[in-house]
Parts: structure tokens; sequence; C-alpha cells
């Protein structure tokens, strides 16, 4: 399976590019996860794997 396209070194993501915490909160999406309640305490502060950026990618999903 493949996902958009890179550059001719394929060192580059030129077309459909998927951000980190788009890819994890994909996959927590197919493990049955929400990840926007995923979340754990440290220091006082509440923090997500995905931070506030991550939306599940649904081109992806088939």
């Amino acid at each position: 399976m493949s996902y958009g396209q890179t550059n001719e070194l394929g060192y580059y993501g030129v077309e459909g590019r998927v951000h980190i915490h788009d890819l994890q909160a994909t996959i927590l999406h197919c493990l049955g996860l929400d990840h926007e309640r995923l979340t754990y305490h440290f220091q006082g502060r509440n923090f997500r794997l995905t931070d506030v950026h991550g939306e599940v990618v649904k081109d992806i999903l088939a």
C-alpha cells in the first residue's frame, strides 16, 4: 500500500504528506482507541500522544 508521492530521489514528500500526529491518530483509530481521549498526566498537565494537531486520515483507510 502506498499513499502520496515523493520527489525523484524519494527523499521529500511532495503529494499526500501525512504528519506523524495524523499517522498516530489513524493507527489508534484502527485499534479502536479515541486518540483525543488517550491522555497521560505529566508535571501537572495532560498530554496526548497525538498532541492537539492529530486528525484521522480517512483517505488511507479502505
